[in-house]
């Protein structure tokens, strides 16, 4: 059986023993150039005498959509996506591609971790956290409906979600709408039986995550949230109950 020969050749025209540097540049992209385009009406020389001097070397390539590995070209790319993309040589599923063929095949269901905690489904809570949004660069809340659809349909009679509010890949505020939706499909499931509420919920930047400083002062109450549902939303029955004190926790 042949086997694979992995080694690199030497490049046909860069001479050898020369330094190659890999340099990624989040954010910078091609765009109309007009003066609302940043990277066009700033000082770029460095880029301009790359671009210009050498016009056989530049290339443009994707960074969103199917290009690399997501489920359509409406989809935006993210840092995430573009470093994995980078090298790879070839387009692999990514992300919410990726959760879209196992919700569609039902893999996710014959995971380890799911049969798991199937087995305490009869007298034990099944707990939900994630990011409740439309965004579709970390989640899609139509996933989200999903996986509490197939849950319950495979045994799951009280489920608890822990949400996680979305200001940054969405419009500011649309947080409520998304629960509105989401409340409903919990409604339709309680009338089926299942005992299924939103248990806590918080911002995803000020109350439940820190991305950037790591301050444990902003995670902790987040935590604390999720954990002893601190900021119980699940009472409410109404969009009108739970509309005031949402925006409060997003705002906070």
């Amino acid at each position: 059986m042949a086997t694979t020969n992995w080694t690199l050749p030497d490049h046909p025209t860069l001479p050898k023993g020369k330094t190659v540097a890999v340099v990624v540049l989040d954010g910078w992209g091609e765009a109309s150039p007009d003066q609302y385009n940043c990277i066009h009406v700033a000082q770029t020389p460095v880029m301009d005498s790359l671009k210009n001097g050498a016009p056989e070397k530049w290339r443009l390539v994707k960074a969103h959509g199917t290009a690399v590995g997501l489920p359509s070209d409406d989809d935006m790319g993210n840092s995430e996506v573009g470093h994995n993309a980078l090298g790879a040589g070839r387009i692999f599923a990514q992300g919410a591609k990726l959760v879209d063929a196992a919700l569609a095949s039902g893999k996710i269901w014959e995971d380890e971790g799911f049969n798991y905690i199937k087995e305490s489904f009869d007298k034990g809570t099944l707990h939900l956290i994630g990011l409740l949004s439309d965004g579709g660069v970390h989640s899609r809340l139509d996933q989200v409906q999903l996986i509490v659809k197939g849950a319950s349909e495979r045994g799951a009679k009280r489920i608890r979600l822990h949400i996680l509010t979305d200001g940054r890949d969405v419009l500011d505020g649309s947080s409520v709408g998304f629960v509105e939706t989401i409340e409903n499909d919990l409604a339709q499931l309680r009338e089926q039986g299942v005992d299924a509420r939103i248990a806590s919920g918080g911002g995803r930047m000020y109350v439940t995550m820190d991305r950037y400083e790591n301050d444990w002062s902003v995670v902790k109450p987040g935590l604390a949230n999720v954990a002893a549902t601190v900021m119980n939303l699940h009472g409410f029955q109404a969009p009108a109950d739970y509309e005031t004190t949402l925006i409060e926790v997003v705002d906070k």
